[in-house]
């Protein structure tokens, strides 16, 4: 068997829940849950990235409904909007890097700004074992 190129778009997850802006807040929590993941996208009509929404982001809903008595809104008021990216083509390598240089767990995968996955850190593990198994 032929190793795979040591690639982002070669280890990422390609099929992934994403939200729009207008989704109900409230909706997303019980897909995230439902799905068992701690996060996803938020697009556009598109396919741009335009935000994350986490499960950090849905604690502020659980604060926000205690000091306000107030339950949901958009997933857009509770995203992060100030989103860190990679590139299809970058390096598992250079990813490695960029993982141990930050607290983030996974990061959104992109193509001419264009969400095309996600990677997280448990799939370079996997691209580095098996590129170094080939060896």
């Amino acid at each position: 068997m032929t190793p795979k190129s040591g690639l982002v778009k070669n280890y990422m997850t390609g099929k992934l829940v994403t939200f729009h802006p207008d989704t109900d807040v409230l909706d997303a929590i019980h897909v995230l849950v439902q799905q068992g993941i701690a996060g996803a996208p938020v697009t556009d009509n598109r396919g741009n990235l335009v935000g994350m929404l986490s499960e950090l982001d849905c604690m502020k809903i659980a604060l926000h409904a205690g000091y306000h008595g107030e339950w949901g809104g958009p997933v857009s008021d509770y995203m992060t909007s100030d989103i860190e990216t990679v590139d299809a083509d970058m390096s598992i390598i250079d990813l490695a890097q960029l993982f141990l240089d930050t607290s983030f767990r996974r990061f959104p995968v992109v193509t001419d700004h264009r969400l095309v996955g996600q990677i997280s850190r448990r799939d370079v593990l996997r691209a580095l074992s098996q590129i170094s198994g080939s060896k």
